[in-house]
């Protein structure tokens, strides 16, 4: 059978993409694109190359004057006012050059014609600099860009999804289920507020993760800084550049490149995050499956082609199936990009290119946990005949009271009583009569009990947990 063709040189289009994130999900991952694209890199380049071309006019230097503002203010909106034709214009230069960086410092130095004071000082724009002190500012720029204005935000809205169903659902009984067998009551919202209060703690971590980065020359050591101005502390001078100009953390002893461990770091805390948002996925998915959530219907939508009755839990299956995508990237990536062959390769180079790949399933799937949260109802007649139905899940609470009054053998004696027979709340009822050595006012509290009632303080912990 013959091929589809399609022409060679046209550009992939939402049906000829290879990865679905710039296919099918497209739109979901706007916000996203141009924060860890390409495009975002020559961005926070031409940042990273216009902040230190500027902190060198500044440094007192007798052949660098301080800029003036009309220049300054030039400078500034190459970053600002940064375009696609722009990053088109650098790509073009790069056909010729074969080096990325090399291609932004020439299309700056072309941006200062007809500027005299900026044509004059057109050598010092990437003076001293190794290719990577711009790279790997630039890529902790794009990730604390990425981190600050989309991942949190996504990631912030599962919180509130939970907050909700924990705070509405606080006191809502539910049959627990350990090793897949009935076990003691608790409640929907108890359940939601678990993960709420793990998700807000790895989401503080991934907050938390400070980005290096390095502005020390070839091998680390200010070899060509030294060169040109030997008696200049070009350390505290880059130290203030890092962490003053560009407001990230400065890694003061490496190799040619910054060795990525506070990028592996942050990949390790997300993907922390996400295995949570996995564990409830699937959690859902089962509570749906036995009845306890309902989902809001979508008109026209279609759960099967052959069954017409299906509604399917797809975003939680969706969100599962993504978020695996990106650990499993993001695990690569925080193995592979502190590992680096003496001074430098060139093996983190291209993995680094698939930041937004691995952060784009984390926020594919970020979105599609909301989009089903915000689809569920609870079953509360499904959740009650449950819990009717468990009377055994008492028997905790039975044998619990006889060890505080001292009766022999409380384990055993029900073991005994229920064995082999149906466990229902009258015999459960009987046994408690039976145990004439109980005082009166604890068997009629422990026949007052049933499993929506025996639920500990599963409320009090869900309401607790969502205030926090």
């Amino acid at each position: 059978m013959s091929q589809p063709k399609s022409p060679a040189s046209a550009p992939p289009t939402a049906l000829t993409s290879l990865s679905p994130l710039d296919g099918r999900y497209a739109a979901r991952l706007t916000p996203l694109r141009p924060l860890l694209s390409e495009y975002g890199l020559m961005h926070r380049r031409v940042q990273v190359e216009v902040e230190w071309f500027i902190a060198l006019s500044d440094a007192g230097f007798a052949e660098f004057k301080p800029l003036a503002e009309a220049d300054r203010g030039l400078l500034r909106s190459l970053v600002h006012r940064f375009s696609e034709a722009d990053a088109a214009a650098i790509k073009e230069i790069e056909r010729t050059t074969n080096h990325d960086v090399k291609a932004v410092e020439y299309w700056m130095k072309g941006r200062f014609k007809g500027h005299g004071g900026l044509e004059r000082a057109a050598e010092f724009v990437h003076f001293a600099c190794t290719s990577e002190d711009i790279n790997n500012a630039s890529h902790a720029l794009m990730l604390d860009a990425a981190r600050k204005d989309v991942l949190l935000p996504a990631l912030d809205g599962i919180i509130e999804s939970l907050r909700t169903l924990a705070t509405a659902e606080a006191a809502t009984p539910m049959l627990a289920r350990t090793h897949g067998q009935t076990a003691s009551p608790t409640t929907v919202g108890k359940e939601a507020a678990n993960v709420l209060a793990r998700l807000a703690t790895a989401r503080a971590r991934i907050a938390a993760v400070p980005l290096p980065a390095k502005m020390n020359g070839a091998v680390g050591n200010y070899n060509a800084h030294l060169a040109a101005w030997p008696d200049f502390d070009w350390e505290r001078f880059s130290r203030t550049v890092v962490e003053q100009r560009l407001g990230l953390a400065y890694n003061a002893c490496t190799t040619q490149i910054e060795p990525h461990d506070g990028i592996a770091e942050l990949f390790d805390a997300v993907v922390r995050a996400n295995t949570i948002c996995i564990d409830w996925c699937r959690d859902v998915w089962g509570y749906v499956s036995l009845g306890y959530f309902k989902q809001r219907l979508k008109a026209g939508e279609v759960g099967s082609s052959t069954m017409p009755h299906k509604v399917n839990p797809i975003d939680f299956e969706n969100a599962e199936g993504n978020y695996g995508l990106a650990n499993a990237l993001l695990a690569h990536m925080s193995q592979k990009l502190p590992l680096s062959r003496w001074q430098r390769d060139l093996t983190d180079s291209t993995v680094l290119r698939n930041m937004g790949v691995a952060l784009g399933y984390t926020v594919l799937a970020h979105g599609s946990l909301v989009t089903g949260m915000g689809k569920l109802e609870v079953h509360h007649e499904a959740l009650a005949a449950d819990l009717d139905a468990a009377p055994e899940v008492l028997g905790e609470a039975v044998q619990t009271v006889m060890r505080r009054h001292g009766l022999a053998n409380p384990y055993e004696r029900l073991k005994e009583f229920t064995r082999g027979r149906a466990i229902t709340l009258a015999a459960m009822h009987e046994f408690i009569d039976s145990l004439a050595e109980l005082p009166a006012a604890e068997r009629r509290r422990l026949k007052a009990m049933t499993p929506a009632r025996y639920t500990g303080l599963a409320a009090a912990l869900a309401k607790k947990a969502a205030a926090r």
